[in-house]
């Protein structure tokens, strides 16, 4: 996990293993962002408790599901005022049941390709409000009025590889 303990609306972007993590390690590749290290994230919401997004929709879940598997932490990197990480966990908690789906990869990989399909897929997904785990990080952090990327991006063009990114 993490030398310091991580705080309430810190969020963990983690490896995955298996037929999930190798399908997410695919879609990042055709995203563009190489055969990443981290395919999986979620939102720490306290008592040990976190929501992510999963195939069956964002659930809760617990940390120590995540015990032993490398992971990289926003505790420290990412600065939130008290009232900031309430609203963190706020939206997270107001996420579970958000179906999630696979099509979300494809219109990524279509932006970052600046394929036709681009445009009319964002708006399907948008218009959907399903989110992959990514996703679900970014939107909490935006409806808590704290934006991790200043390149403008649409919230819902996120990858796991990204928020990695941002913890290096």
């Amino acid at each position: 996990m993490t030398a310091t303990p991580p705080l309430p609306g810190d969020f963990a972007v983690v490896r995955m293993d298996g037929r999930t993590g190798r399908l997410i390690r695919i879609g990042q590749f055709l995203n563009g962002d190489g055969f990443a290290d981290y395919e999986h994230a979620f939102v720490h919401i306290g008592d040990g408790r976190l929501v992510e997004a999963q195939p069956g929709g964002a659930r809760l879940g617990r940390l120590s599901d995540y015990e032993g598997v490398p992971a990289r932490w926003s505790t420290g990197r990412v600065p939130l005022t008290d009232e900031q990480r309430a609203a963190v966990t706020a939206a997270a908690r107001s996420y579970l049941g958000t179906p999630y789906s696979f099509a979300d990869y494809l219109a990524l990989a279509a932006a970052r390709l600046h394929l036709p399909a681009g445009p009319p897929l964002r708006r399907f997904v948008a218009s959907t409000r399903h989110m992959i785990c990514s996703q679900l990080v970014d939107q909490c952090y935006q409806d808590a009025g704290v934006h991790l990327f200043t390149d403008h991006r649409w919230p819902g063009y996120v990858t796991p590889a990204d928020l990695a990114r941002l913890l290096e």
